[in-house]
């Protein structure tokens, strides 16, 4: 039998390649090591406190394990082919801000944010298993693109009835309770600029006018983007929340960088932020502060006044040394009021030193790097965009918190992913967490010999926008090799060699398709010769008037809007 399927395939088509295994035992073991390294330091803080063990080191362990095992069983039968390592990565550094949270209680008797901390964990956790469940395709999200810009602007315009918390309105308070609605605004944003620039990629890349080596899109195309961040960024200004705002401004230079594969638009995005930075820094007095601490951090122990908060954060990672002084035996508090949300990382580099920081940043590197390889084996240029949207949210904010606590850059007030006090900050994050597990399973997912997949398609297949099968942007679903059924080795498996060209997908000039993008498998000729690395396409003949051959994927991604 064997014999006779061997005999059947031509002799220059490679062998399929295997399934991708599931992985679902390797995420649970993980899970347990992520539970167990949280309770371990949960107990030893108590050790350090008191010499004893701490009171709820049971309960603690049974809630965070509780919530991540319901999340584990969501991800096992929804997304079974998801990444196994985005799941254990999320409950780790989750398990870690609780820990830091409630050492950070025993300093501040009146003030316990540990249980509330974790009854924001448990909300997020339900609403990653419900985006788990509920949403069984991720490209359904492009439909409403222009729905969740006006969501997002009205979230974003709700703080300026309030009034200012620590001089910037950004905060809703009822009933005791406080929210952040732009925490949530940034996910429904990343989603409309990822539905529009998949819409209109081809155009974006191959019209307009060329001004030295950059090509301008005409305005009707890149009108409405343009506006919906510039609302969004004005009305940021005015609750003088300057951290989202530049959060903002990096998802779009990114995404539009990542659909165009043009790398002027970074240029022209970091002169834009130093202009807009520059100004604001200037004619705005809060933030004209923080540029003045941030030059000069040692002004008020040089005037008698006493260290402020960014020095009194220097001198923490200073303390802190290689290996730290050990959970529970820092002084945190002198920091002050800020020491669990924008200054916890000082806590952290405290208590566990540059060793601990360097495995906190790794955490979050990986927690990236795994939406950037689900981005790169998608063959759906709205997946594709929007996985690269969602890693570089946490990895934006990590680098703005972080250079800020450090004084690299002036301070600005976001909240460190999943590690910061805040239920709004926690919450997306484990959205965003959820979406990229749907993502990545999609990707990882193996496909039938005929080419479709059930559920639908993950390839563009060239229907996005203006492209079509003539067009130099067509999508992936024109290509010879995917009219074969299938990826570089036949199998259909949506791979990181099965990317087209450049203006589908990412991008063939973008940095993450060409570092992380394998080289495609070569198969000897019937003479047992290499093959060339790039053949010249066959001519394919098709009668006149006849219509287009159709994609192999059975349904193609719905536009943006419509």
């Amino acid at each position: 039998m064997a014999r006779a399927t061997a005999a059947a395939r031509p002799a220059d088509t490679p062998p399929p390649l295997p399934p991708l295994p599931k992985r679902r035992g390797v995420e649970l073991a993980l899970l347990v090591g992520a539970v167990f390294i949280s309770v371990c330091g949960y107990v030893v803080v108590g050790l350090a406190r008191w010499h004893a063990l701490p009171g709820g080191a049971v309960r603690y362990g049974a809630g965070l394990g509780g919530l991540a095992l319901l999340a584990h069983l969501a991800v096992r039968f929804r997304a079974p082919y998801a990444d196994p390592l985005l799941l254990p990565t999320a409950v780790l550094l989750n398990g870690l801000g609780l820990v830091l949270i409630f050492r950070l209680d025993q300093d501040t008797p009146a003030d316990h944010a540990a249980p509330t901390q974790l009854m924001w964990s448990t909300v997020g956790v339900a609403l990653f298993t419900a985006v788990v469940v509920l949403l069984r395709d991720h490209r359904m999200l492009q439909r409403y693109a222009y729905v969740c810009a006006a969501l997002a602007l009205v979230l974003m315009a709700a703080p300026i009835l309030f009034p200012a918390i620590n001089g910037a309105k950004i905060w809703i308070r009822f009933a005791g309770f406080s929210l952040q609605p732009g925490e949530f605004a940034k996910v429904l944003i990343t989603v409309f600029f990822a539905g529009y620039l998949a819409a209109n990629r081809a155009a974006l890349a191959h019209t307009g006018r060329r001004m030295w080596r950059l090509r301008l899109p005409t305005g009707r195309v890149l009108g409405p983007i343009v506006a919906i961040w510039l609302i969004s960024v004005a009305v940021l200004v005015l609750e003088r929340d300057l951290g989202t705002s530049l959060l903002f401004f990096g998802i779009f230079v990114v995404l539009l960088y990542v659909a165009t594969g043009r790398t002027g638009w970074l240029a022209i995005g970091l002169v834009l932020a130093g202009i807009g930075a520059a100004a604001v820094g200037t004619l705005e007095p809060h933030v004209h502060s923080r540029v003045e601490d941030w030059q000069q951090p040692f002004a008020g122990i040089a005037a008698g006044k006493g260290p402020g908060q960014l020095a009194q954060s220097l001198f923490a990672f200073a303390a802190g040394g290689m290996f730290g002084t050990g959970l529970g035996q820092g002084h945190s508090y002198l920091i002050g009021f800020a020491m669990k949300s924008d200054f916890i990382l000082a806590t952290y580099g405290e208590e566990l030193g540059l060793a601990g920081l360097t495995a906190l940043f790794l955490l979050y590197a990986l927690l990236v790097a795994c939406g950037y390889r689900a981005a790169v084996a998608l063959r759906d240029p709205f997946g594709s965009l929007l996985a690269v949207g969602l890693a570089a949210l946490p990895a934006l904010q990590v680098f703005v918190i972080a250079g800020g606590v450090m004084g690299l850059i002036p301070l600005t007030g976001m909240a460190m992913p999943f590690l910061a006090q805040g239920g709004s900050s926690v919450v997306t994050n484990w959205i965003i967490v959820a979406l990229l597990l749907r993502i990545s399973n999609r990707a990882r997912m193996p496909r039938p010999a005929g080419g479709s997949r059930e559920g639908g398609s993950t390839a563009g297949s060239g229907s996005v926008g203006s492209a079509g099968p003539g067009h130099p942007a067509y999508g992936t679903g024109g290509s010879p090799a995917h009219a074969a059924g299938g990826g570089a080795a036949g199998d259909g498996r949506s791979s990181a060699a099965d990317l087209p060209a450049r203006g589908t997908g990412l991008g063939a000039g973008s940095w993450v398709v060409g570092f992380m993008r394998p080289a495609p498998p070569q198969a000897p000729d019937a003479q047992g010769r290499p093959r060339a690395q790039n053949p010249p396409p066959r001519a394919q003949t098709r009668p006149p008037g006849a219509a287009p051959p159709a994609p192999v994927d059975d349904a193609p991604a719905p536009e943006a809007g419509r």
